[in-house]
């Protein structure tokens, strides 16, 4: 464990070990898109999740981690389905293109 992680009491193992938040799930034009938020090294739940569309019989998808944080998982959760949301708006299929996450 480095001495940064010492100091502040977190490590990178804390959010691999830490259990999985709940998701909710959307669809929105086609696209799947399903809250992934997880607890965060301050406590609070980061905005994060997938976006996952079926496109000539295979299943892509695209994951996505905001900065925004939340004090609940019910906050982070709907924040997750606005972004992805966005996301598909902005985006569309181009968000799977190679070279692209």
């Amino acid at each position: 464990m480095s001495w940064l992680a010492r100091l502040f009491g977190t490590s990178g193992a804390d959010r691999k070990s830490a259990p999985p938040a709940p998701t909710a799930e959307i669809e929105h034009h086609g696209f799947i898109i399903r809250a992934e938020p997880y607890k965060a090294e301050d406590g609070q739940f980061q905005t994060a999740g997938t976006i996952l569309k079926e496109i000539d019989g295979e299943e892509r998808r695209h994951q996505f981690v905001r900065a925004d944080r939340f004090p609940t998982i019910e906050s982070a959760t709907e924040m997750a389905l606005q972004k992805g949301r966005q996301i598909v708006e902005q985006q569309g299929e181009r968000m799977f293109s190679p070279g692209r996450n």
